[in-house]
């Protein structure tokens, strides 16, 4: 078996450490906060963030940065916004060892995803993306969840497969990883934009026809920066475009309802399709790629720019075939 260090003591981290640690691998699970390390190995759970899921006996829970070093594979479960400045303080720990990013979205600092800002910090290291419809939940109880993983590199991609792949967690493989992390991080700006069609009373007519243009949007960027079609009509990008403008668990279809509702946001959730909407319609701008959805969930996220507007705005758009 592997030894993996999975970086990053979310829900998401802690359930892929949990069920890594069930099929045998030597599993260590990073948190940068030696109190929460502490509370999490007291507990046998991580009670903050994935509570009544216990924490098998062989996987180990540690502040220290020395297990970043020497591992077969390090799995980067950090916030995407907060993906720069671990590689900052940590890249020289990391060494060549294969990076998989299990975060998803598009960096305000760098305009690039997970796989980009990883080839500039640790550029000996073969980068790969984890991706596709699940929530840490589901991994965590063993219900059956299928995702993607991309690495540009086939071999270390077969490799990373066959490590990380477990009876209840199946991984499909891919080398397209622009169009993998594209899929993951557009995706939760459409799912934005789902939860204010129902926020805003707007029904379930109008939050499918938001999600099949919404789509449409994400293949016209994708297509437009290099990615395979075919990627973002799997998994990566139409599964998880499924899953998140659907489920009550989407942290981003929560964040667009309470902006549909006018309610209060919380502001202790990492909603990653905020930055992801910025940024992307920033680049879409200069790039001149049509995506007047992402643009309008762009203005709402800042304050910019009301529901009610935003919704009459795209209603006027010309009319077009499809």
């Amino acid at each position: 078996m592997s030894r993996i260090t999975v970086a990053g003591a979310g829900a998401f981290g802690t359930a892929l450490a949990v069920t890594l640690a069930r099929a045998g691998h030597d599993v260590t699970l990073w948190a940068r906060n030696a109190d929460l390390a502490a509370a999490i190995v007291k507990a046998g759970e991580n009670h903050g963030r994935l509570p009544g899921v216990e924490l098998p006996g062989n996987l180990c829970v540690t502040a220290e940065t020395a297990c970043l070093s020497g591992a077969d594979a390090v799995l980067l479960a950090v916030p995407m916004q907060a993906l720069v400045g671990f590689l900052d303080s940590y890249a020289g720990l990391l060494g060549c060892v294969p990076l998989v990013a299990c975060c998803k979205g598009v960096s305000l600092h760098t305009g690039t995803g997970p796989t980009g800002i990883m080839a500039m910090y640790c550029p000996d290291s073969p980068a790969a993306i984890l991706t596709g419809p699940s929530f840490a939940a589901d991994i965590a109880r063993r219900l059956p969840t299928a995702l993607t993983l991309a690495c540009r590199d086939a071999v270390v991609g077969e490799m990373l497969q066959r490590m990380l792949s477990t009876p209840t967690l199946r991984l499909y493989r891919t080398t397209d990883t622009m169009g993998a992390e594209l899929g993951g991080a557009l995706k939760n700006v459409i799912a934005i934009a789902a939860g204010i069609v129902i926020g805003a009373g707007l029904g379930d007519s109008a939050r499918a026809a938001l999600m099949t243009r919404g789509f449409a949007e994400m293949r016209r960027f994708a297509d437009a920066t290099g990615a395979r079609p075919e990627t973002l009509s799997g998994l990566s990008g139409l599964g998880d475009l499924v899953l998140t403008c659907t489920s009550e668990q989407s942290r981003n279809f929560r964040h667009g309802r309470a902006l549909g509702r006018g309610e209060a946001l919380d502001e202790g959730v990492t909603v990653e399709g905020v930055a992801t909407a910025q940024a992307v319609a920033r680049l879409a701008k200069e790039r001149g790629i049509d995506t007047p959805i992402i643009a309008m969930v762009a203005q709402v996220v800042t304050g910019n720019l009301a529901v009610s507007a935003a919704v009459e705005a795209l209603m006027a758009r010309p009319l077009k075939e499809e």
